[in-house]
C-alpha cells in the first residue's frame, strides 16, 4: 500500500503511514510520544474503534477510556463481557442488562430467578477469567439478512427482531468468541483493555459497577444507596410489561400497528402520568391537613420536564382544594458581583451559594406564619436584587410551590422544619430499552428533548446545546444527584414512546452538525441510536402531555 499522510491530534502534526494501517498500528508507530493508552479514537471527528483501518488522509485523536467517547465504549466491551460469562455458564438462560442504579447497571435475568450471591461470584470470575485471556472484540459487518439468521442460530432472538425493522442492506456487529449482539458503537480492541470492574449481589439480579470515572477511574465504581430511584425504575418497568412494550423492536411493532393501537398505548402512557401526579398531590394534600407540607419543592436535572410536572401537580392540587401560589428562586439570587465563578472563571449562577439563603429562608418562615411578605425580584441586565411592590400572603388552604434545581439540597432550606416541607424528584428514567443487553441512558433521553427544545423555542443549534451539556451534566453531578433519594415522592416523566415522536424533530437538527466539529461524534452516536426507532407522529400527542414543554402545541404557557 502507499504511504498516506494524517494529521494527528495529540501530537499537533501530520505523521505518514501506510495504507490500510489501522489505528492500533498507527498508535504503536508514536507511542513513544502519546502517554495514555488508547481505547478508540475520534477519525474526522467520529469514534472508531482501534482495530478500523485507514486508507485516506484523515484527523485521528487518540482517547483512552476517561474520555466520554472512552467511557461508553468502555461500559459497552463490559457489558458483552457479562453477557459471555453468562452464557459460558448458563448457555440456555437470558440476561437482560436494565438500566443504570446505585453507580452500576441493574441487570436481571428474563427468567425472573433470583441470583445467588455464589451465582454471582461464580459469574464475576468467568469475567475475570475472560478479561486475562484477551479475547478479540472483533467488529463484523454483513448483509443484515445474514446477521439476522446468524443471531437466530446463536440464540439472540431480541438482536435478531431489533435488526428486521433496520433498512440497511448491510449491518456492523460484534463478535466475542461465540456471542454475537449489535452493541450500538464501538469495542475495545480486545478484552484485557476491560479490567478495572466489579459485579456485586444486587435486589433480585446482578449490579455491574464500571470504573469511577467521576472520581478515580483506576478503581470500580463503590455502590450507593438508591432505593427510592430502583423503585422509580420498577414501577415502569411493570407497567411495560403488561403493555407488553419494554423494548424498542416492541414499540416498532406498536409504532407500525393499526394506528388506533398507537393511540391507546400513547393514552396508557398518558394516564400513567396522570394517576402518578394525583398519588403524589393525595400525598401532599393528606400532609397539609395533617399540619405539615406547607412548601413542596421540585427538583430535577436537565429537561426532566420540571415545569410541566409543576404545572399538573398544580393543577391536582386545586382539585385536592389546596392552592399553590409559586415563588421564583431565581429572583433571590444574589448581586452579581457576589455570585460565585466555575472553574472557567464564569458566573456559576447553579451554584447553590449563587442565592441569597439567609434572605430566602427568611421570607419562606414568614410566608408559613401567615405574614405578608415583599417579594424581589432580579434584573439579570443589572445584576442587581431589586424590589418592584410584587408581594405575598399565604391565605387559609394556600401552598407554596417552587421549582429549582436544589430544591431537594437540605442547605436550601436550612432553617425550614422537615415537616413542613415536601420535596419531589422529577427525572426521565427511561425504562425501555434497545434489546436484552443495550440499555437506553437516561441522559441520552435528556439531552434529546433539550436539543428539540433549544432549537424550536431558543434559536440554539445542536451544536451549541451539545457544547454546553458537559458543563450542564458537571452541575447536575454536583448540586442535583447527590440529594434524590431526600425526595419524599419520585415523578418518573418518561414517556414510553416518547423517542419515537422526538426522531423527526431531532433528526433534522442533529443532521446540522458540521463534520469538521468534534461534536459531530456525538451527534453521529444520536442519529445512530434514533436510527433504530420506527416514528410515532407527534399529532397523536395529546396537547396537554409533558411532552409538549418540549415539542411546542401545550395547552400549558411556558
Amino acid at each position: 500500500m502507499k504511504t498516506i499522510e494524517i494529521y494527528c491530534d495529540n501530537l499537533g502534526r501530520y505523521i505518514d503511514v501506510e495504507g490500510g494501517a489501522t489505528l492500533q498500528e498507527i498508535y504503536e508507530q508514536v507511542r513513544e510520544e502519546i502517554d495514555f493508552t488508547p481505547i478508540c479514537a475520534h477519525v474526522n471527528n467520529k469514534t472508531e474503534g482501534m482495530t478500523y483501518p485507514v486508507f485516506m488522509p484523515k484527523k485521528i485523536e487518540f482517547v483512552d477510556y476517561k474520555h466520554p467517547s472512552g467511557r461508553r465504549l468502555y461500559v459497552r466491551s463490559l457489558s458483552l463481557i457479562l453477557v459471555k460469562a453468562v452464557h459460558d455458564i448458563w448457555p440456555t438462560r437470558t440476561l437482560s442488562i436494565k438500566h443504570a442504579v446505585s453507580r452500576g447497571y441493574y441487570c436481571k435475568f428474563k427468567d425472573g430467578e433470583t441470583v445467588s450471591a455464589e451465582e454471582v461470584a461464580r459469574v464475576k470470575q468467568r469475567m475475570d477469567e475472560i478479561v486475562a485471556a484477551a479475547m478479540p472484540l472483533q467488529r463484523r459487518s454483513k448483509l443484515t439478512a445474514d446477521v439476522i439468521a446468524e443471531f437466530e442460530a446463536k440464540g439472540n432472538l431480541h438482536g435478531a427482531e431489533l435488526l428486521r425493522s433496520s433498512e440497511e442492506v448491510y449491518t456492523d456487529y460484534h463478535q466475542l468468541d461465540d456471542i454475537v449482539d449489535v452493541t450500538y458503537g464501538e469495542l475495545a480492541p480486545d478484552t484485557s483493555y476491560i479490567s478495572i470492574y466489579n459485579l456485586i449481589a444486587f435486589q433480585d439480579g446482578m449490579l455491574l459497577l464500571p470504573p469511577d470515572f467521576s472520581g478515580d477511574a483506576t478503581k470500580a465504581c463503590e455502590p450507593i444507596e438508591q432505593k427510592k430511584m430502583f423503585r422509580a425504575f420498577t414501577d415502569y418497568i411493570k407497567f411495560n410489561r403488561v403493555l407488553g412494550v419494554d423494548d424498542v423492536p416492541s414499540l416498532n411493532r406498536a409504532a407500525t400497528d393499526k394506528p388506533r393501537n398507537v393511540g391507546m398505548l400513547i393514552t396508557l402512557a398518558e394516564t400513567l402520568h396522570e394517576k402518578a401526579i394525583g398519588r403524589i398531590a393525595d400525598q401532599i394534600a393528606e400532609r397539609y391537613h395533617e399540619g405539615g407540607a406547607r412548601v413542596v419543592l421540585l427538583a430535577g436535572p436537565s429537561s426532566s420536564g420540571k415545569t410541566t410536572t409543576t404545572k399538573r401537580l398544580s393543577v391536582e392540587l386545586l382539585a385536592n382544594l389546596i392552592r399553590p401560589q409559586m415563588i421564583s428562586l431565581d429572583n433571590y439570587f444574589v448581586d452579581r458581583e457576589h455570585t460565585p465563578k466555575d472553574e472557567n472563571g464564569d458566573y456559576d449562577y447553579e451554584s447553590l451559594y449563587a442565592l441569597d439563603l439567609e434572605l430566602f429562608n427568611h421570607d419562606v418562615q414568614e410566608l408559613i406564619a401567615g405574614k405578608e411578605v415583599a417579594l424581589p425580584t432580579y434584573d439579570f441586565a443589572t445584576g442587581r436584587r431589586v424590589y418592584k411592590g410584587n408581594t405575598m400572603k399565604l391565605t387559609e388552604g394556600s401552598i407554596l410551590l417552587m421549582e429549582g434545581i436544589h430544591g431537594l439540597n437540605p442547605e436550601l432550606t436550612a432553617q425550614i422544619p422537615d415537616y413542613q416541607k415536601f420535596k419531589v424528584y422529577v427525572s426521565a428514567l427511561t425504562t425501555i430499552t434497545i434489546d436484552d443487553h443495550n440499555w437506553i441512558p437516561t441522559t441520552d433521553n435528556r439531552l434529546l428533548r433539550r436539543i428539540v427544545r433549544d432549537a424550536k423555542y431558543r434559536g440554539t443549534s445542536a451544536l451549541d446545546t451539545m457544547r454546553r451539556w458537559p458543563s450542564v451534566r458537571r452541575g447536575e453531578e454536583k448540586w442535583i444527584f447527590p440529594y434524590q433519594e431526600n425526595a419524599d415522592a419520585m415523578f418518573n416523566s418518561s414517556l414510553l414512546f416518547e423517542l419515537a415522536v422526538m426522531k423527526e424533530y431531532a433528526e433534522p437538527v442533529l443532521r446540522q452538525v458540521p463534520h469538521n466539529v468534534p461534536e459531530y461524534a456525538e451527534a453521529y452516536r444520536l442519529l445512530k441510536f434514533l436510527s433504530y426507532f420506527k416514528p410515532i407522529r407527534a399529532e397523536q400527542v395529546p396537547a396537554n402531555s409533558l411532552l409538549r414543554e418540549f415539542l411546542g402545541g401545550s395547552t400549558f404557557k411556558y
